[in-house]
Protein backbone atom coordinates (compact mmCIF):
# COMPACT_ATOMS: atom_id res chain seq x y z
CA UNK A 1 0.00 0.00 0.00
CA UNK A 2 2.77 2.45 0.95
CA UNK A 3 4.52 1.75 -2.37
CA UNK A 4 1.40 2.85 -4.27
CA UNK A 5 1.08 6.03 -2.18
CA UNK A 6 4.70 6.97 -2.88
CA UNK A 7 4.24 6.32 -6.61
CA UNK A 8 1.07 8.39 -6.67
CA UNK A 9 2.80 11.26 -4.85
CA UNK A 10 5.65 11.22 -7.36
CA UNK A 11 3.22 11.23 -10.27
CA UNK A 12 1.24 14.12 -8.77
CA UNK A 13 4.45 16.11 -8.24
CA UNK A 14 5.39 15.59 -11.86
CA UNK A 15 1.93 16.65 -13.00
CA UNK A 16 2.01 19.77 -10.80
CA UNK A 17 5.36 20.70 -12.34
CA UNK A 18 3.82 20.31 -15.79
CA UNK A 19 0.85 22.46 -14.80
CA UNK A 20 3.19 25.16 -13.52
CA UNK A 21 5.26 25.24 -16.73
CA UNK A 22 2.66 24.64 -19.42
CA UNK A 23 0.49 27.41 -20.91
CA UNK A 24 -3.17 26.55 -21.27
CA UNK A 25 -4.88 26.02 -24.59
CA UNK A 26 -6.67 29.33 -24.11
CA UNK A 27 -3.37 31.18 -23.62
CA UNK A 28 -1.93 29.46 -26.70
CA UNK A 29 -4.98 30.43 -28.71
CA UNK A 30 -4.53 34.10 -27.79
CA UNK A 31 -0.99 34.19 -29.14
CA UNK A 32 -1.45 31.73 -31.98
CA UNK A 33 -1.35 33.13 -35.52
CA UNK A 34 -4.46 31.31 -36.75
CA UNK A 35 -7.41 29.65 -35.11
CA UNK A 36 -7.03 25.86 -35.02
CA UNK A 37 -3.27 25.80 -35.53
CA UNK A 38 -1.36 25.66 -32.27
CA UNK A 39 1.69 23.70 -31.20
CA UNK A 40 3.56 23.16 -27.97
CA UNK A 41 7.22 22.29 -27.70
CA UNK A 42 8.13 18.83 -26.48
CA UNK A 43 9.02 19.90 -22.96
CA UNK A 44 5.30 20.30 -22.32
CA UNK A 45 4.79 16.58 -23.03
CA UNK A 46 7.86 15.05 -21.40
CA UNK A 47 6.75 15.62 -17.81
CA UNK A 48 4.10 12.90 -18.05
CA UNK A 49 5.54 10.71 -20.83
CA UNK A 50 8.96 10.03 -19.31
CA UNK A 51 9.76 7.72 -16.41
CA UNK A 52 8.30 4.70 -18.23
CA UNK A 53 9.74 1.25 -17.54
CA UNK A 54 8.77 -2.03 -19.19
CA UNK A 55 8.20 -5.21 -17.13
CA UNK A 56 11.73 -6.32 -18.08
CA UNK A 57 13.21 -3.11 -16.65
CA UNK A 58 13.87 -1.38 -19.97
CA UNK A 59 13.53 2.40 -19.95
CA UNK A 60 10.95 3.09 -22.65
CA UNK A 61 10.34 6.74 -21.79
CA UNK A 62 8.83 8.39 -24.83
CA UNK A 63 10.58 11.73 -24.36
CA UNK A 64 14.00 10.21 -23.69
CA UNK A 65 13.80 8.05 -26.82
CA UNK A 66 12.50 10.84 -29.04
CA UNK A 67 14.98 13.55 -28.04
CA UNK A 68 17.94 11.44 -29.20
CA UNK A 69 16.32 10.67 -32.55
CA UNK A 70 16.80 12.17 -35.99
CA UNK A 71 13.17 13.34 -35.76
CA UNK A 72 13.93 15.54 -32.76
CA UNK A 73 17.06 16.91 -34.43
CA UNK A 74 15.62 17.39 -37.91
CA UNK A 75 16.19 21.16 -37.91
CA UNK A 76 19.77 20.79 -36.61
CA UNK A 77 20.84 18.34 -39.32
CA UNK A 78 23.93 20.07 -40.78
CA UNK A 79 23.73 18.06 -44.01
CA UNK A 80 20.16 19.18 -44.60
CA UNK A 81 21.06 22.81 -43.89
CA UNK A 82 24.03 22.57 -46.28
CA UNK A 83 21.82 21.03 -48.95
CA UNK A 84 19.16 23.73 -48.63
CA UNK A 85 21.83 26.42 -48.92
CA UNK A 86 23.25 24.74 -52.01
CA UNK A 87 19.83 24.64 -53.68
CA UNK A 88 19.17 28.33 -52.95
CA UNK A 89 22.56 29.22 -54.43
CA UNK A 90 21.88 27.10 -57.54
CA UNK A 91 18.40 28.64 -57.94
CA UNK A 92 18.53 32.12 -56.35
CA UNK A 93 15.21 33.27 -57.84
CA UNK A 94 13.45 30.36 -56.05
CA UNK A 95 15.01 30.92 -52.62
CA UNK A 96 11.74 31.66 -50.83
CA UNK A 97 9.96 28.66 -52.39
CA UNK A 98 12.90 26.36 -51.63
CA UNK A 99 13.06 27.35 -47.98
CA UNK A 100 9.29 27.01 -47.69
CA UNK A 101 9.23 23.48 -49.09
CA UNK A 102 12.37 22.32 -47.31
CA UNK A 103 10.96 23.46 -43.96
CA UNK A 104 7.77 21.40 -44.38
CA UNK A 105 9.21 18.27 -42.79
CA UNK A 106 12.33 19.52 -40.98
CA UNK A 107 10.69 22.49 -39.21
CA UNK A 108 7.05 21.43 -39.57
CA UNK A 109 5.56 23.25 -36.57
CA UNK A 110 7.16 26.60 -37.43
CA UNK A 111 6.30 26.19 -41.10
CA UNK A 112 2.68 25.16 -40.49
CA UNK A 113 2.25 28.12 -38.14
CA UNK A 114 3.76 30.48 -40.72
CA UNK A 115 1.54 29.20 -43.52
CA UNK A 116 -1.54 29.53 -41.33
CA UNK A 117 -0.60 33.20 -40.94
CA UNK A 118 -0.16 33.60 -44.70
CA UNK A 119 3.65 33.54 -44.67
CA UNK A 120 6.06 31.06 -46.28
CA UNK A 121 8.18 28.77 -44.16
CA UNK A 122 11.76 29.82 -43.51
CA UNK A 123 14.92 27.84 -42.80
CA UNK A 124 17.97 30.00 -42.13
CA UNK A 125 16.30 32.73 -40.07
CA UNK A 126 14.97 30.00 -37.76
CA UNK A 127 18.02 27.72 -37.70
CA UNK A 128 18.99 26.57 -34.19
CA UNK A 129 21.00 29.25 -32.45
CA UNK A 130 19.57 32.07 -34.57
CA UNK A 131 17.12 33.28 -31.90
CA UNK A 132 14.96 32.35 -28.93
CA UNK A 133 11.45 33.44 -29.88
CA UNK A 134 8.52 31.03 -29.73
CA UNK A 135 8.89 30.62 -33.49
CA UNK A 136 12.56 29.70 -33.07
CA UNK A 137 11.71 27.21 -30.33
CA UNK A 138 9.10 25.52 -32.53
CA UNK A 139 11.64 25.26 -35.35
CA UNK A 140 14.33 23.87 -33.05
CA UNK A 141 11.95 21.15 -31.80
CA UNK A 142 12.12 19.40 -35.18
CA UNK A 143 9.44 16.79 -35.76
CA UNK A 144 7.85 16.92 -32.34
CA UNK A 145 5.03 15.39 -30.31
CA UNK A 146 2.32 17.92 -31.05
CA UNK A 147 3.04 17.78 -34.78
CA UNK A 148 2.57 14.05 -35.38
CA UNK A 149 -0.16 13.62 -32.78
CA UNK A 150 -2.26 16.46 -34.21
CA UNK A 151 -2.23 15.10 -37.79
CA UNK A 152 -5.77 14.02 -38.62
CA UNK A 153 -6.70 10.97 -40.75
CA UNK A 154 -7.99 13.30 -43.46
CA UNK A 155 -6.66 12.39 -46.96
CA UNK A 156 -3.86 10.15 -45.64
CA UNK A 157 -2.49 7.88 -48.36
CA UNK A 158 -3.54 10.19 -51.20
CA UNK A 159 -1.22 12.12 -53.50
CA UNK A 160 -2.30 15.34 -51.80
CA UNK A 161 -0.97 14.11 -48.46
CA UNK A 162 2.58 13.57 -49.77
CA UNK A 163 5.41 16.13 -49.63
CA UNK A 164 4.25 17.21 -46.19
CA UNK A 165 0.60 17.52 -47.18
CA UNK A 166 -0.64 16.41 -43.77
CA UNK A 167 -3.72 18.05 -42.28
CA UNK A 168 -3.66 19.30 -38.68
CA UNK A 169 -6.88 18.35 -36.94
CA UNK A 170 -9.25 21.18 -36.10
CA UNK A 171 -10.53 21.76 -32.55
CA UNK A 172 -13.76 20.14 -31.45
CA UNK A 173 -15.88 21.99 -28.95
CA UNK A 174 -13.16 24.59 -28.65
CA UNK A 175 -10.56 21.99 -27.64
CA UNK A 176 -7.55 20.83 -29.61
CA UNK A 177 -7.12 17.07 -29.91
CA UNK A 178 -4.06 14.85 -29.63
CA UNK A 179 -4.58 11.62 -31.54
CA UNK A 180 -3.29 8.36 -30.11
CA UNK A 181 -4.07 4.65 -30.49
CA UNK A 182 -5.67 4.21 -27.05
CA UNK A 183 -9.17 4.64 -25.66
CA UNK A 184 -8.64 7.18 -22.91
CA UNK A 185 -10.97 7.23 -19.92
CA UNK A 186 -12.66 10.45 -18.86
CA UNK A 187 -10.43 10.72 -15.80
CA UNK A 188 -7.21 10.42 -17.76
CA UNK A 189 -8.53 12.81 -20.39
CA UNK A 190 -9.20 15.35 -17.64
CA UNK A 191 -5.61 14.96 -16.37
CA UNK A 192 -4.16 15.66 -19.80
CA UNK A 193 -6.57 18.50 -20.47
CA UNK A 194 -5.71 20.22 -17.19
CA UNK A 195 -1.95 19.85 -17.77
CA UNK A 196 -1.78 20.76 -21.44
CA UNK A 197 -5.10 22.22 -22.52
CA UNK A 198 -5.65 19.51 -25.16
CA UNK A 199 -7.90 16.48 -25.21
CA UNK A 200 -6.64 12.98 -26.12
CA UNK A 201 -8.60 11.30 -28.91
CA UNK A 202 -8.41 7.67 -29.95
CA UNK A 203 -7.65 7.04 -33.62
CA UNK A 204 -5.99 4.03 -35.21
CA UNK A 205 -4.52 6.12 -38.05
CA UNK A 206 -1.58 6.96 -35.79
CA UNK A 207 -0.35 3.36 -36.37
CA UNK A 208 -0.79 3.39 -40.15
CA UNK A 209 2.04 3.70 -42.67
CA UNK A 210 0.10 6.43 -44.44
CA UNK A 211 0.88 8.79 -41.55
CA UNK A 212 4.63 8.36 -42.11
CA UNK A 213 4.16 8.70 -45.87
CA UNK A 214 3.20 12.37 -45.57
CA UNK A 215 6.82 13.44 -45.01
CA UNK A 216 8.64 10.38 -46.30
CA UNK A 217 7.20 10.68 -49.80
CA UNK A 218 8.98 13.53 -51.53
CA UNK A 219 8.55 14.43 -55.19
CA UNK A 220 10.83 17.32 -56.10
CA UNK A 221 10.41 19.75 -59.00
CA UNK A 222 13.47 20.64 -61.07
CA UNK A 223 14.10 24.23 -62.14
CA UNK A 224 15.61 25.58 -65.32
CA UNK A 225 17.98 28.57 -65.61
CA UNK A 226 15.11 31.08 -65.38
CA UNK A 227 13.44 29.35 -62.45
CA UNK A 228 10.91 27.59 -64.64
CA UNK A 229 9.79 24.05 -63.73
CA UNK A 230 11.36 21.60 -66.18
CA UNK A 231 10.46 18.25 -64.62
CA UNK A 232 10.06 16.30 -61.41
CA UNK A 233 11.68 13.37 -59.63
CA UNK A 234 10.45 10.84 -57.06
CA UNK A 235 13.24 11.75 -54.64
CA UNK A 236 12.12 9.58 -51.71
CA UNK A 237 9.27 7.07 -52.01
CA UNK A 238 9.71 4.33 -49.35
CA UNK A 239 5.93 4.19 -48.79
CA UNK A 240 5.32 3.35 -52.46
CA UNK A 241 8.14 0.79 -52.36
CA UNK A 242 6.59 -0.77 -49.25
CA UNK A 243 3.14 -0.85 -50.83
CA UNK A 244 4.55 -2.81 -53.81
CA UNK A 245 6.19 -5.39 -51.52
CA UNK A 246 5.01 -8.37 -49.47
CA UNK A 247 5.40 -6.26 -46.34
CA UNK A 248 2.34 -4.16 -47.21
CA UNK A 249 0.07 -6.91 -45.89
CA UNK A 250 2.40 -7.95 -43.07
CA UNK A 251 3.98 -4.99 -41.29
CA UNK A 252 3.62 -1.22 -41.08
CA UNK A 253 6.37 1.40 -40.99
CA UNK A 254 5.77 1.82 -37.26
CA UNK A 255 6.17 -1.89 -36.52
CA UNK A 256 9.83 -1.72 -37.60
CA UNK A 257 10.78 1.85 -36.72
CA UNK A 258 8.68 2.14 -33.54
CA UNK A 259 8.56 -1.48 -32.30
CA UNK A 260 6.07 -2.27 -29.55
CA UNK A 261 6.83 -3.03 -25.93
CA UNK A 262 4.16 -4.97 -24.05
CA UNK A 263 2.38 -4.27 -20.77
CA UNK A 264 3.74 -0.78 -20.12
CA UNK A 265 1.88 2.40 -19.11
CA UNK A 266 1.90 5.24 -21.67
CA UNK A 267 2.26 7.94 -19.03
CA UNK A 268 3.88 8.19 -15.63
CA UNK A 269 0.73 9.57 -14.00
CA UNK A 270 -1.23 6.35 -14.62
CA UNK A 271 -0.37 2.82 -13.59
CA UNK A 272 -2.48 0.70 -15.93
CA UNK A 273 -0.25 -0.87 -18.60
CA UNK A 274 -1.10 -0.72 -22.29
CA UNK A 275 -1.08 -3.92 -24.30
CA UNK A 276 1.12 -2.29 -26.99
CA UNK A 277 3.19 0.80 -26.37
CA UNK A 278 5.26 2.00 -29.32
CA UNK A 279 8.89 2.83 -28.61
CA UNK A 280 9.61 6.34 -29.86
CA UNK A 281 13.17 5.54 -30.93
CA UNK A 282 12.45 6.03 -34.66
CA UNK A 283 15.37 3.79 -35.59
CA UNK A 284 16.32 4.12 -39.24
CA UNK A 285 19.66 4.01 -41.02
CA UNK A 286 21.25 7.35 -40.15
CA UNK A 287 23.85 6.27 -37.59
CA UNK A 288 26.39 8.66 -39.12
CA UNK A 289 24.29 11.77 -38.52
CA UNK A 290 23.54 10.70 -34.94
CA UNK A 291 27.28 10.50 -34.32
CA UNK A 292 27.86 13.82 -36.05
CA UNK A 293 25.19 15.52 -33.95
CA UNK A 294 26.86 14.16 -30.85
CA UNK A 295 30.43 15.02 -31.80
CA UNK A 296 29.58 18.59 -32.84
CA UNK A 297 26.79 19.08 -30.33
CA UNK A 298 27.96 22.53 -29.19
CA UNK A 299 28.13 23.92 -32.72
CA UNK A 300 24.72 22.47 -33.60
CA UNK A 301 22.88 23.34 -30.39
CA UNK A 302 22.07 19.71 -29.55
CA UNK A 303 20.23 19.37 -26.24
CA UNK A 304 19.87 15.58 -25.94
CA UNK A 305 22.44 14.14 -23.49
CA UNK A 306 25.54 12.72 -25.14
CA UNK A 307 25.00 9.23 -23.74
CA UNK A 308 21.50 9.10 -25.23
CA UNK A 309 22.71 10.01 -28.72
CA UNK A 310 25.51 7.46 -28.38
CA UNK A 311 22.97 4.80 -27.38
CA UNK A 312 20.75 5.74 -30.34
CA UNK A 313 23.68 5.43 -32.75
CA UNK A 314 24.62 2.02 -31.35
CA UNK A 315 21.00 0.84 -31.54
CA UNK A 316 20.84 1.98 -35.17
CA UNK A 317 24.03 0.12 -36.07
CA UNK A 318 22.77 -2.97 -34.26
CA UNK A 319 19.51 -2.90 -36.21
CA UNK A 320 21.38 -2.38 -39.48
CA UNK A 321 23.60 -5.40 -38.75
CA UNK A 322 20.85 -7.70 -37.50
CA UNK A 323 17.66 -6.87 -39.40
CA UNK A 324 18.55 -5.20 -42.68
CA UNK A 325 20.20 -7.57 -45.15
CA UNK A 326 21.91 -10.89 -45.68
CA UNK A 327 24.80 -11.94 -47.88
CA UNK A 328 26.09 -15.41 -48.71
CA UNK A 329 28.53 -17.16 -50.99
CA UNK A 330 26.04 -19.25 -52.91
CA UNK A 331 28.38 -21.22 -55.18
CA UNK A 332 32.15 -21.33 -55.37
CA UNK A 333 34.78 -23.39 -57.15
CA UNK A 334 38.36 -23.10 -58.34
CA UNK A 335 38.48 -23.66 -62.10
CA UNK A 336 41.80 -23.56 -64.00
CA UNK A 337 43.42 -21.21 -61.51
CA UNK A 338 40.38 -18.97 -61.18
CA UNK A 339 38.02 -18.63 -58.25
CA UNK A 340 34.46 -18.54 -59.59
CA UNK A 341 31.81 -17.72 -57.04
CA UNK A 342 28.29 -16.36 -56.84
CA UNK A 343 27.51 -13.82 -54.13
CA UNK A 344 23.85 -13.65 -53.14
CA UNK A 345 22.47 -10.54 -51.43
CA UNK A 346 18.97 -10.09 -50.06
CA UNK A 347 17.09 -7.15 -48.59
CA UNK A 348 15.23 -7.87 -45.34
CA UNK A 349 13.52 -4.49 -45.07
CA UNK A 350 10.08 -3.49 -46.37
CA UNK A 351 11.38 -0.99 -48.95
CA UNK A 352 14.35 -0.62 -51.27
CA UNK A 353 17.76 -0.85 -49.65
CA UNK A 354 18.93 1.77 -49.18
CA UNK A 355 15.88 4.00 -49.29
CA UNK A 356 15.25 7.61 -48.28
CA UNK A 357 17.55 10.44 -49.27
CA UNK A 358 19.43 9.53 -52.48
CA UNK A 359 22.89 10.14 -51.00
CA UNK A 360 22.68 6.67 -49.44
CA UNK A 361 24.37 3.64 -50.95
CA UNK A 362 25.29 0.03 -50.20
CA UNK A 363 27.99 -1.98 -51.93
CA UNK A 364 29.81 -5.30 -52.01
CA UNK A 365 33.32 -5.41 -50.60
CA UNK A 366 35.06 -8.63 -51.66
CA UNK A 367 38.52 -9.46 -50.29
CA UNK A 368 40.61 -12.55 -51.10
CA UNK A 369 43.85 -13.28 -49.20
CA UNK A 370 46.21 -16.20 -49.59
CA UNK A 371 47.76 -18.40 -46.91
CA UNK A 372 50.49 -15.86 -46.26
CA UNK A 373 48.00 -13.03 -45.74
CA UNK A 374 48.74 -11.31 -49.05
CA UNK A 375 45.83 -9.61 -50.81
CA UNK A 376 45.09 -11.53 -54.00
CA UNK A 377 42.00 -9.53 -54.97
CA UNK A 378 39.92 -6.70 -53.52
CA UNK A 379 36.85 -4.95 -54.90
CA UNK A 380 34.92 -2.27 -53.02
CA UNK A 381 37.52 -1.19 -50.46
CA UNK A 382 36.62 2.07 -48.71
CA UNK A 383 39.21 4.81 -48.26
CA UNK A 384 39.58 6.95 -45.11
CA UNK A 385 37.94 9.77 -47.10
CA UNK A 386 34.72 7.74 -47.42
CA UNK A 387 35.25 7.14 -51.15
CA UNK A 388 35.20 3.66 -52.67
CA UNK A 389 38.25 2.37 -54.54
CA UNK A 390 37.32 1.70 -58.17
CA UNK A 391 34.04 3.62 -58.07
CA UNK A 392 33.75 5.77 -61.19
CA UNK A 393 31.45 8.32 -59.52
CA UNK A 394 33.79 8.96 -56.60
CA UNK A 395 36.66 9.48 -59.02
CA UNK A 396 34.72 11.59 -61.53
CA UNK A 397 31.51 13.55 -60.79
CA UNK A 398 30.31 13.02 -64.36
CA UNK A 399 30.48 9.21 -64.35
CA UNK A 400 29.01 6.36 -62.30
CA UNK A 401 29.52 2.66 -61.76
CA UNK A 402 27.14 0.45 -63.78
CA UNK A 403 25.17 -2.46 -62.37
CA UNK A 404 27.10 -5.71 -62.82
CA UNK A 405 26.03 -9.28 -63.42
CA UNK A 406 29.65 -10.48 -63.46
CA UNK A 407 32.77 -8.89 -61.98
CA UNK A 408 36.29 -9.81 -63.03
CA UNK A 409 38.56 -6.89 -62.12
CA UNK A 410 39.26 -4.99 -58.92
CA UNK A 411 38.03 -1.67 -60.33
CA UNK A 412 34.53 -3.10 -60.87
CA UNK A 413 32.31 -2.58 -57.82
CA UNK A 414 28.69 -3.60 -57.31
CA UNK A 415 27.09 -0.51 -55.78
CA UNK A 416 23.38 -0.42 -54.95
CA UNK A 417 22.38 3.22 -55.39
CA UNK A 418 20.18 5.79 -57.10
CA UNK A 419 22.05 8.01 -59.56
CA UNK A 420 20.19 11.14 -60.64
CA UNK A 421 20.43 12.89 -63.98
CA UNK A 422 19.53 16.42 -65.06
CA UNK A 423 17.61 17.38 -68.19
CA UNK A 424 20.72 16.71 -70.33
CA UNK A 425 21.16 13.28 -68.65
CA UNK A 426 24.32 14.48 -66.92
CA UNK A 427 24.97 13.07 -63.44
CA UNK A 428 23.93 15.45 -60.66
CA UNK A 429 23.57 15.56 -56.88
CA UNK A 430 21.40 18.68 -57.11
CA UNK A 431 17.88 17.65 -56.13
CA UNK A 432 16.32 20.58 -57.95
CA UNK A 433 18.29 19.87 -61.12
CA UNK A 434 17.34 16.19 -61.29
CA UNK A 435 14.60 15.07 -63.65
CA UNK A 436 15.30 11.34 -63.96
CA UNK A 437 17.19 8.36 -62.59
CA UNK A 438 20.12 7.19 -64.70
CA UNK A 439 20.57 4.20 -62.41
CA UNK A 440 18.51 2.69 -59.62
CA UNK A 441 19.58 -0.80 -58.66
CA UNK A 442 18.86 -0.49 -54.95
CA UNK A 443 18.01 -3.89 -53.51
CA UNK A 444 14.33 -4.71 -53.81
CA UNK A 445 12.15 -5.81 -50.87
CA UNK A 446 10.62 -9.27 -50.76
CA UNK A 447 7.62 -9.59 -53.08
CA UNK A 448 8.61 -6.60 -55.23
CA UNK A 449 7.84 -7.29 -58.92
CA UNK A 450 10.01 -4.98 -60.99
CA UNK A 451 8.02 -5.81 -64.13
CA UNK A 452 4.84 -4.28 -62.75
CA UNK A 453 6.44 -1.48 -60.74
CA UNK A 454 5.14 2.01 -61.48
CA UNK A 455 7.46 4.70 -62.80
CA UNK A 456 8.08 6.26 -59.38
CA UNK A 457 9.55 3.03 -57.98
CA UNK A 458 10.98 1.49 -61.16
CA UNK A 459 14.40 -0.14 -61.53
CA UNK A 460 16.64 1.91 -63.83
CA UNK A 461 19.72 0.92 -65.79
CA UNK A 462 20.93 -2.58 -66.63
CA UNK A 463 19.52 -4.03 -63.38
CA UNK A 464 16.10 -3.81 -65.04
CA UNK A 465 17.08 -6.61 -67.45
CA UNK A 466 19.19 -8.62 -64.99
CA UNK A 467 17.25 -11.83 -64.33
CA UNK A 468 19.22 -12.37 -61.12
CA UNK A 469 18.09 -9.01 -59.73
CA UNK A 470 14.60 -9.52 -58.26
CA UNK A 471 12.53 -9.15 -55.13
CA UNK A 472 14.36 -12.22 -53.86
CA UNK A 473 17.68 -10.38 -54.00
CA UNK A 474 20.65 -10.06 -56.30
CA UNK A 475 23.23 -12.62 -57.41
CA UNK A 476 26.62 -11.47 -58.72
CA UNK A 477 29.24 -13.73 -60.32
CA UNK A 478 32.88 -13.05 -59.36
CA UNK A 479 35.71 -14.49 -61.45
CA UNK A 480 39.04 -13.99 -59.67
CA UNK A 481 42.50 -14.90 -60.94
CA UNK A 482 44.42 -16.84 -58.27
CA UNK A 483 47.72 -17.00 -60.14
CA UNK A 484 50.60 -16.92 -57.64
CA UNK A 485 48.34 -17.26 -54.60
CA UNK A 486 49.46 -19.67 -51.89
CA UNK A 487 46.51 -21.89 -51.02
CA UNK A 488 44.31 -22.07 -49.14
CA UNK A 489 42.80 -18.67 -49.79
CA UNK A 490 40.38 -16.89 -47.46
CA UNK A 491 37.38 -15.02 -48.89
CA UNK A 492 35.54 -12.20 -47.12
CA UNK A 493 32.35 -10.70 -48.56
CA UNK A 494 30.75 -7.67 -46.90
CA UNK A 495 27.70 -5.62 -47.76
CA UNK A 496 28.69 -2.13 -46.63
CA UNK A 497 26.45 0.91 -46.21
CA UNK A 498 26.89 4.67 -46.17
CA UNK A 499 24.26 7.33 -45.48
CA UNK A 500 26.16 10.14 -47.21
CA UNK A 501 28.21 9.02 -50.18
CA UNK A 502 31.55 10.69 -50.83
CA UNK A 503 30.43 12.36 -54.07
CA UNK A 504 27.47 14.05 -52.36
CA UNK A 505 29.82 15.68 -49.88
CA UNK A 506 32.57 16.48 -52.36
CA UNK A 507 30.13 18.33 -54.63
CA UNK A 508 29.40 20.73 -51.76
CA UNK A 509 33.02 21.93 -51.55
CA UNK A 510 32.58 24.57 -54.25
CA UNK A 511 29.74 26.33 -52.38
CA UNK A 512 31.27 29.22 -50.47
CA UNK A 513 28.69 29.60 -47.72
CA UNK A 514 28.63 28.86 -44.01
CA UNK A 515 26.42 25.74 -44.03
CA UNK A 516 28.22 23.81 -46.80
CA UNK A 517 31.64 24.73 -45.40
CA UNK A 518 30.60 23.63 -41.92
CA UNK A 519 29.16 20.31 -43.06
CA UNK A 520 32.18 19.45 -45.25
CA UNK A 521 34.47 20.11 -42.29
CA UNK A 522 32.34 17.84 -40.09
CA UNK A 523 32.33 15.11 -42.75
CA UNK A 524 36.08 15.28 -43.31
CA UNK A 525 36.66 14.89 -39.57
CA UNK A 526 34.50 11.76 -39.47
CA UNK A 527 34.78 10.29 -42.98
CA UNK A 528 36.73 7.23 -41.86
CA UNK A 529 33.69 6.06 -39.87
CA UNK A 530 31.09 7.03 -42.48
CA UNK A 531 30.25 3.43 -43.43
CA UNK A 532 29.21 0.30 -41.59
CA UNK A 533 28.72 -3.40 -42.37
CA UNK A 534 25.18 -4.69 -42.96
CA UNK A 535 26.08 -8.34 -43.55
CA UNK A 536 29.16 -10.53 -43.90
CA UNK A 537 30.11 -13.98 -45.21
CA UNK A 538 33.43 -15.87 -45.25
CA UNK A 539 34.84 -19.07 -46.72
CA UNK A 540 38.18 -20.75 -47.45
CA UNK A 541 39.55 -22.74 -50.42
Amino acid sequence: MMRHIVALAASCAWLLAALAQTPSAQEGAKTGPHEGVAFETSDNCLACHNGLTSPSGEDVSIGVAWRASIMANASRDPYWLAGVRRETMDHPTKKEAIEDECSICHMPMARTTARAAGRPGEVFRLAPGAGDSEEHRLAADGVSCTLCHQISPERLGTRESFVGGFVIGQPEGGERRMFGPFDVTAGRAALMRSATGVRPAESEHIRRSELCATCHTLITEAFGPKGEVIGSLPEQVPYQEWRHSAFATERSCQSCHMPDVAATPAASVVSEPRERLARHTFLGGNFFMLRMLNRFRAELGVTAPSQELDAAAHATIRQLAEDTASVSIARAAVVEGRLEMDVAVSNRTGHKLPTGYPSRRAWLHVLVRDRQGRTVYESGAVRPTGSIVGNDNDADAGRFEPHYEEIRTADEVQIYEAIMGDRTSSVTTGLLQATRHLKDNRLLPRGFDKGSATADIAVHGSAASDQNFTGDGDRVRYVIDLTGAASPVAVLVELRYQTIAYRWTDNLRRYDAFEPRRFVSFYDAMAESSSTVLARATTRF
